[in-house]
């Protein structure tokens, strides 16, 4: 996400003013009584650096949820180093040849923004740090774990029925039994055989 630094409002709100118009920063805005009896006088001063110090947070706010890019942290450099230049070496009285009215530039006012802007850089860049090392540190927890090798079932054994086997057959005569009769044997008779001629 690329923006710009939300300081750079109100430092355009100020250039706008002190070199348009002779503004007194120490005008009063309005009076209030306290319970303590004491007035309260807020200036436009006052209420620059209020409206400064609001855009801070916001700031904070961005830079913590979003973070901040590169782009970002140079406009942040460059408010600074630009607003420290106009604070000492810029005298719009002199520029806009308003030599009677107050000072725009060199005063406390624009001081204390300058030191808001100094203070939007290093904690950009402190939040960075820590997002930078936040982020390390989580790519670094994550281990890959290989997935458990998944059994492989070993083949079934094979079973090859075996051959039969041809058991050699015994022949088992029964024993003579003593009550069997034995045949009686042929008795040929010598006159019963007739000679055959041809």
């Amino acid at each position: 996400m690329i923006g710009f630094p939300l300081l750079i409002v109100p430092f355009t709100i100020y250039n706008m003013i002190a070199f348009l118009t002779p503004f007194a920063w120490n005008t009063k805005l309005f009076e209030f009584r306290l319970p303590s009896g004491l007035m309260w006088e807020p200036t436009a001063s006052d209420a620059f650096i209020l409206f400064s110090l609001l855009l801070l947070l916001l700031e904070f706010i961005k830079a913590t949820r979003h973070g901040k890019s590169f782009i970002e942290h140079f406009l942040s450099l460059v408010l600074v180093a630009g607003a420290g230049t106009e604070f000492a070496m810029v005298n719009p009285n002199a520029i806009m040849n308003q030599l009677t009215s107050p000072p725009q530039m060199g005063n406390s006012t624009f001081l204390l923004f300058i030191a808001i802007c100094a203070v939007d850089l290093f904690a950009g860049f402190a939040a960075a740090l820590r997002r930078a090392r936040r982020k390390v540190v989580v790519e670094e927890v994550p281990v890959v774990v290989a997935p458990a090798p998944v059994p492989v079932p070993a083949p079934a054994p094979v079973v090859r029925p075996e051959p039969a086997r041809a058991e050699p057959v015994t022949r088992v005569e029964p024993a003579p039994s003593p009550f069997t009769p034995r045949p009686e044997p042929v008795v040929v008779k010598a006159d019963a055989v007739q000679k055959i001629e041809p």
